[in-house]
């Protein structure tokens, strides 16, 4: 059975549902930069960039800015 998202933990750090999918889009976006691969290699399985992004905005690695 596959992990879910931290997507309420993720709901905690920014204002509303779509500012969380317009900053997982930003993440992803610049974890595709760093490789064309789709998938991160994790300890037991293969990671979605997209569901790494929800995961670094609800573990709080990054910040979600507003311009």
């Amino acid at each position: 059975m596959s992990r879910r998202p931290k997507i309420e933990e993720a709901l905690k750090k920014v204002n509303s549902r779509y500012e969380l999918v317009h900053a997982a889009v930003k993440r992803t976006v610049q974890l595709l930069e760093e490789g064309d691969d789709f998938f991160i290699r994790g300890e037991r399985e293969l990671i979605k960039k997209t569901f790494q992004a929800i995961e670094d905005i609800a573990e709080g690695k990054v910040k979600v800015v507003k311009k």
